[in-house]
C-alpha cells in the first residue's frame, strides 16, 4: 500500500509541475502584459497629496479647508477608511489605506438557495455561494447537523422519475449540477464509504479478465491505477454487458469496451477492430449513474444496472444509455473505470485532500464536544492515589471497561428491583435504540438497500429488529461486496437475560456491548465491524 501511494504521489507531483505559473499583483489578480501602442504617450495619473502619503514619510499639515475639499472629493461612501494591514506591499502610487466602499460587482460573490434532503425525508434549505463545491457543502451540512466528519459524507444527485442516482465528485460545483437537473430531481445527503475505496483496495474493483492497457499487457494494480490517472496512457475495460436498445424495451448482450474516447460495442463477437466498433456513449458531456430499480422500471435482466446520462438530458428516457452487468463487482468495475477515465488525477487530488488537512482544523469541522468536556482527562483510581492516564489506548480501554461495568451494575439493580428475577432488564432492551447503527423495524430488503447505498465495503453493518422472531435482532454485514445476515438471539443464564450471536458461547448484557466486542474481534463473523450505516435528520 505504501509503494502504491508513493507511486501515485510521484505521478501527482509530475502533473502538478506542468501547470504554468503566472505572477500576481498586490491585489491577488494575474498580471497581464499589455504593451502600449506605438507612438502613444504613457500618462501617469497625478496623485493628490493624500495619495502620496506613505507611512515612512512625514505628513505635511495642510489647511483645514483643503482637507475638507479633498474629503468631499474622495468620499465614496459613509464607511470610514480602513488602514491597510500590509503597507509594505503597496506600490509607490498606492495609498496606505484601503479605498472605502463596497467591492466591485465582479468580485461580489453571488449566493443561491439549495434544498438538500436526508434519508428520512427531512430537508434543509442552505444558502451557498455559486462557486461552492460538493465537498464544501457536505462539510457545511456536517457542521449544521452536528455529525462526525469522517470524510465519508457525500452529496447524491437523485432522479426519482428516471430511477437514477449518482454521488457527486468532491470538486463539482453544486449550482452547476443543479442547473442541469429537472424539477422532480433533488439532492440527498448520505454516507458513501466506497467513494475512494478503489485507491485503497484496487484488487476488489478491477478483475484481470476485464482490464487491458496498450502500453503493458500485464502489470500490477498500482501500474493499472497509474495508467488510469496518466492522461497519456490508454487503458481499457472490456466485457459483456446487457445493453438496452434506444427507443425499445428489448435488451441485447454485447461485447463492450470502455476507452478514453468513449464507450464502444462490438458488432462482431468480441472483435475490437475499428471497423467493428460502434460508439455507444461519450464520456466528456455525460455522467455515469446507478439504476435504482432497473428490473421494475426498465425490465433489466439483473438489478446491477448502470446508465450513462448526457448532462443536457433532464426528462427524456430515450436519450439514456442503459446498461446492465451480471453482478455487483462488474457494475462497480465499469462505474469506477468511467470516473477514472473522465476525471483522472482530479479524483486522486480529492482523495488526498482529507489526508493533507488531517492536522488542520477546518471551520466546518468544529468538535461537537463542549469546552468543558474537552478539558477532561482520564484518571485511574485503582491504587491508593489517583493518576492521569496519558496513553490514549489505555484511556480508551479504561472507558470501555467502565461503561461495561456500569451496564452490568445497572442490570443487577433492575433485576433486584423487578417483581420477578426472570424479568428482563428494562435498560438492556431499550439502550440500543439510542445508537445510530440501530435502524428499528425495517425489512430485510430495506437493510440491503441501505448497505448498497452507503457503499459495499468490508465491515459496513447495521442492526435491526427481526421479522421472524419478535424477541431477536439481526446484524446485517457486508463482506467482499456481498451482504450477509446474522441473527442475534436472547438467552437466559442464572436468571439474567443476555444476547448472543454464536448460540450462547459469547454472551452480552446488551447490544451495545455486543457491537463493541465485534468491532475489536472478528469472532464468528467473516470480518470485524468497521463502519455503521447512519441516517441523519437535517
Amino acid at each position: 500500500m505504501k509503494g502504491m501511494n508513493s507511486s501515485l504521489e510521484s505521478l501527482h507531483s509530475a502533473c502538478g509541475m506542468q501547470s504554468d505559473t503566472v505572477p500576481l499583483l498586490q491585489n491577488g489578480q494575474h498580471a497581464r502584459s499589455q504593451p502600449p501602442a506605438s507612438g502613444a504617450r504613457t500618462l501617469q495619473p497625478q496623485a493628490s497629496p493624500r495619495q502620496r502619503v506613505q507611512r515612512s514619510q512625514p505628513v505635511h499639515i495642510l489647511a483645514v479647508r483643503r482637507l475638507q475639499e479633498e474629503d468631499q472629493q474622495f468620499k465614496t461612501s459613509s464607511l470610514p477608511a480602513i488602514p491597510n494591514p500590509f503597507p509594505e506591499l503597496c506600490g509607490p502610487g498606492s495609498p496606505p489605506v484601503l479605498a472605502p466602499g463596497p467591492l466591485p460587482p465582479s468580485q461580489a460573490a453571488a449566493k443561491q438557495d439549495v434544498k438538500v434532503f436526508s434519508e428520512d425525508g427531512t430537508s434543509k434549505v442552505v444558502e451557498i455561494l455559486t462557486d461552492m463545491t460538493a465537498r464544501d457543502l457536505c462539510q457545511l451540512l456536517v457542521y449544521k447537523s452536528h455529525c462526525v466528519d469522517d470524510n465519508s459524507w457525500t452529496l447524491v444527485e437523485h432522479h426519482p422519475h428516471l430511477g437514477l442516482e449518482r454521488c457527486l465528485e468532491d470538486h463539482e460545483l453544486v449550482v452547476q449540477v443543479e442547473s442541469n437537473m429537472a424539477t422532480e430531481s433533488k439532492f440527498l445527503f448520505r454516507k458513501n464509504y466506497a467513494k475512494y475505496e478503489f485507491f485503497k483496495n484496487p484488487m476488489n474493483f478491477f478483475p484481470e479478465q476485464m482490464v487491458t492497457w496498450c502500453q503493458q499487457p500485464n502489470g500490477s494494480q498500482t501500474q493499472l491505477l497509474q495508467s488510469f490517472l496518466n492522461s497519456s496512457s490508454c487503458p481499457e475495460i472490456q466485457g459483456f454487458l446487457h445493453v438496452k436498445e434506444l427507443g425499445r424495451k428489448s435488451w441485447k448482450k454485447l461485447y463492450v469496451c470502455l476507452r478514453r474516447s468513449g464507450l464502444y460495442c462490438s458488432t462482431k463477437g468480441t472483435s475490437k477492430e475499428p471497423r467493428h466498433l460502434q460508439l455507444l456513449a461519450d464520456l466528456e458531456e455525460s455522467n455515469v449513474f446507478s439504476l435504482i430499480a432497473g428490473k421494475k422500471q426498465y425490465g433489466a435482466p439483473t438489478e446491477h444496472g448502470l446508465c450513462i446520462k448526457p448532462n443536457k438530458v433532464k426528462n427524456e428516457v430515450k436519450e439514456l444509455r442503459l446498461l446492465c452487468a451480471e453482478d455487483e463487482q462488474g457494475r462497480s468495475c465499469w462505474m469506477t473505470a468511467f470516473r477514472l477515465l473522465k476525471y483522472g488525477m482530479l479524483l486522486y487530488q480529492n482523495f488526498r485532500v482529507p489526508q493533507q488537512k488531517k492536522g488542520l482544523l477546518s471551520p466546518f469541522s468544529t468538535p461537537v464536544r463542549s469546552v468543558s468536556e474537552n478539558s477532561l482527562v482520564a484518571m485511574d483510581f485503582s491504587g491508593q492515589t489517583g493518576r492521569v492516564i496519558e496513553n490514549p489506548a489505555e484511556a480508551q480501554s479504561a472507558a470501555l471497561e467502565e461503561g461495561h461495568a456500569w451496564r452490568k451494575r445497572s442490570t443487577r439493580m433492575n433485576i433486584l428491583s423487578s417483581q420477578s428475577p426472570l424479568h428482563p432488564s428494562t435498560l438492556s432492551t431499550v439502550i440500543h435504540k439510542t445508537q445510530h447503527w440501530f435502524h428499528g423495524r425495517i425489512s430485510r430488503e430495506e437493510s440491503h438497500r441501505i448497505i448498497k447505498q452507503q457503499g459495499l465495503v468490508d465491515g459496513l453493518f447495521l442492526l435491526r429488529d427481526s421479522q421472524s422472531n419478535p424477541k431477536a435482532f439481526v446484524l446485517t454485514l457486508c463482506h467482499h461486496q456481498k451482504i450477509k445476515n446474522f441473527q442475534i438471539l436472547p438467552c437466559e443464564d442464572e436468571g439474567q437475560m443476555f444476547f448472543s450471536l454464536d448460540d450462547g458461547n459469547t454472551k452480552f448484557s446488551d447490544l451495545i456491548q455486543l457491537v463493541d466486542f465485534y468491532q475489536l474481534n472478528k469472532g464468528v463473523l467473516p470480518c470485524k465491524l468497521k463502519h455503521h450505516c447512519i441516517r441523519v435528520a437535517l
